[in-house]
């Protein structure tokens, strides 16, 4: 008890110096976190996938539509449960700034694919009857202040004109990790207006979401599909869910690589800064330890006290900055929710930090505690005053 009672008060020796010092890790933390945190959400998509679902695309690219006629072919392979289809719409509302997810979607086999998308009964069917209804996540309706019934107007990007949708539901995520800022529509009400000006660009579909029987008959079914349409004027590429989120990730893999070092170059300086507070404590307190060895401490009650020292002040700086991440995660998460929908401080990185506070404290107090214990009383002494 006495030992706990003098590591506090060592810690706390020279206040300004340990309250700047535990200042550099909460900042150091809450950086880290933030880092990690951005990593998380980048891969959010990925971390949502489900193993039962398969998404079929163009070989070619993404950008390259498919045959409508594909879908029944597609329904027939064996391991098939659920076929639905729809298209990257990428529509924006009043200016280009106000940009967010909008696909045209089969609704009744995309809902039943999707059920972490959580609507309503009544919402449902009046989605379902209304050709030009469409439903939005809570985020996004919430952002643009919409209400059932609201009418809203997309302008075509890839699709040009004015666009007429009247919000018929609301839809919430079954758990966190689900995507809140989607906008859904009628893949029928494109199809149909594109017949009248651009017969050419109709029937056709930007992908198609299956769901299989099994998780372990997912590899067969997508090389069954591929087999079916191959030598065809539009081969597919069928992937899991998984598969197809990381090929988006893999375009902007060194981002995250750089991300990811960034991150650790941060705790790498900030073990520098408590090594140096560490150093310049036990050489102003080498008298005390001379005293403490004259009164029985041994080497390695001193060490503990060198290393305690150290950990509190990592612990305390490290407790206060993942205390800070949270509102600051929530606020990051805010400005960026257009590219980063889902942005969570997951229990990974809460850890991360954790491990890294022991890290910190430990190689930044090896040094001072090999110092202290070889001091010779004699020469301690001859420190004080």
């Amino acid at each position: 008890m006495l030992q706990l009672k003098i590591l506090f008060r060592n810690a706390f020796h020279n206040k300004l110096r340990s309250g700047l010092t535990i200042l550099g890790i909460t900042v150091a933390v809450l950086a880290f976190g933030l880092l990690r945190t951005v990593i998380g959400a980048w891969y959010a998509g990925v971390e949502a996938a489900s193993a039962s679902r398969l998404v079929t695309r163009n070989a070619i690219s993404i950008i390259f539509p498919l045959p409508i006629s594909y879908a029944e072919k597609i329904r027939q392979i064996e391991g098939v449960k659920l076929v639905s289809y729809g298209n990257w719409f990428g529509g924006v509302y009043i200016d280009e700034k106000n940009f967010f997810p909008n696909f045209c979607v089969e609704p009744r086999t995309y809902l039943a694919i999707y059920p972490e998308f959580v609507l309503s009964s009544p919402e449902t069917k009046a989605f379902l009857a209304d050709r030009k209804g469409f439903i939005a996540g809570r985020k996004l309706a919430a952002k643009y202040k919409w209400k059932i019934g609201d009418q809203v107007t997309l302008k075509g990007t890839i699709f040009p004109g004015n666009w007429d949708f009247v919000l018929r539901g609301i839809y919430r995520g079954r758990d966190e990790t689900v995507d809140e800022s989607q906008f859904l529509f009628h893949w029928n009400y494109l199809n149909e207006t594109i017949k009248k000006v651009s017969p050419t660009r109709a029937d056709q579909v930007g992908f198609y979401m299956i769901t299989v029987k099994r998780p372990d008959v997912a590899p067969d079914v997508a090389l069954a599909i591929d087999k079916a349409f191959k030598n065809s004027l539009a081969e597919t590429l069928t992937e899991t869910e998984k598969a197809f989120n990381q090929g988006f990730i893999a375009m902007s893999g060194a981002i995250v690589t750089a991300i990811q070092m960034v991150s650790f170059v941060v705790i790498l300086i900030i073990m520098a800064v408590v090594a140096n507070t560490m150093a310049m404590t036990t050489r102003e307190r080498i008298g005390d330890y001379a005293i403490m060895k004259t009164l029985g401490f041994g080497g390695t009650d001193i060490a503990i006290m060198v290393f305690g020292e150290s950990l509190v002040i990592s612990l305390t700086g490290c407790l206060a900055g993942m205390i800070l991440t949270f509102p600051a995660a929530k606020a990051f998460g805010h400005t960026l929710s257009t590219y980063f929908p889902i942005f969570l401080v997951s229990d990974q990185t809460l850890w991360l930090d954790i491990l890294f506070a022991f890290v910190i404290a430990f190689f930044a107090a090896i040094i001072p505690a090999h110092r202290a214990i070889r001091i010779g009383i004699a020469e301690g002494l001859r420190r004080i005053g």
